[in-house]
């Protein structure tokens, strides 16, 4: 244990263990606030709905057998998980409604998820860039302190969108059950009559939720591989909602 203390950027005393190596790391480290409270309360409880929709939804599509555990009136399995699927699915979409407002009265950052620069050439050079890099045919990463254009592109896509099909497939198939003339039909049955018949909408839905299911395995593989390979912080950010990039790299 060292007696002496050396100073860090900020004046902090840093003691203990460090070495001159660790205070000239500290010294190129750099934080930036990204994602504000409403952005990553949106993004935990949306991953929790989306996991709860994708279980029973999978049940929902291949019923489990039935379970001779008491009289038919005392048992309620299907029906809990039905329940689980409706309940989970309203709160996403009353999530999504308030993401929506958050993209107008939140920072820049959260509007990413809505509006892709599509009229940018330079957006589409960054595209092929990370293209590139996904495909390790760049050395070096580039920084960027929300998402990197390839990502958004992805999120837009697969959330903005995806979210969007998937709230109004799912409650026009909800609706079927309430019946016409319920305020449910009103609003999404017309949905049933696009698609064809209910049962190709259920398929619709079905394969939606597969797409969301790569996305998310994707998602998470890209963020990890970020995290370690960027040299800039992913998963963390969204917990505290600060980048942290750990190098003096331009970017």
């Amino acid at each position: 244990m060292r007696d002496d203390a050396d100073h860090g950027p900020a004046g902090a005393r840093i003691a203990g263990d460090a070495t001159a190596a660790d205070l000239e790391s500290l010294r190129k480290h750099s934080s930036v606030y990204v994602y504000e409270a409403p952005v990553r309360i949106w993004h935990w409880v949306n991953a929790a709905c989306i996991m709860v929709l994708i279980f029973t939804g999978w049940f929902i599509g291949s019923p489990p057998p039935s379970m001779q555990i008491a009289e038919a009136t005392h048992q309620f399995v299907f029906g809990y998980i039905r329940f689980a699927h409706f309940a989970a699915g309203q709160i996403l979409a009353i999530g999504f409604l308030g993401r929506i407002y958050w993209a107008f009265v939140g920072n820049h950052h959260a509007r990413q998820l809505f509006v892709l620069p599509v009229w940018s050439a330079h957006w589409w050079k960054e595209i092929l860039f990370e293209l590139r890099w996904y495909l390790f045919l760049e050395r070096e990463p580039k920084k960027y302190v929300g998402h990197n254009p390839l990502a958004q592109t992805a999120m837009f896509f697969f959330m903005t969108l995806g979210l969007s099909f998937m709230i109004v497939t799912g409650f026009a198939l909800y609706s079927e059950g309430l019946g016409q003339g319920s305020w449910m039909s009103f609003f999404f049955g017309w949905v049933l009559t696009w698609g064809g018949n209910s049962q190709i909408i259920h398929s619709l839905h079905h394969l939606g939720m597969w797409a969301i299911v790569v996305f998310m395995i994707i998602h998470i593989y890209a963020a990890i591989r970020e995290d370690i390979m960027s040299r800039q912080s992913m998963v963390s950010t969204m917990i505290s909602g600060t980048r942290t990039f750990k190098d003096d790299r331009r970017g």
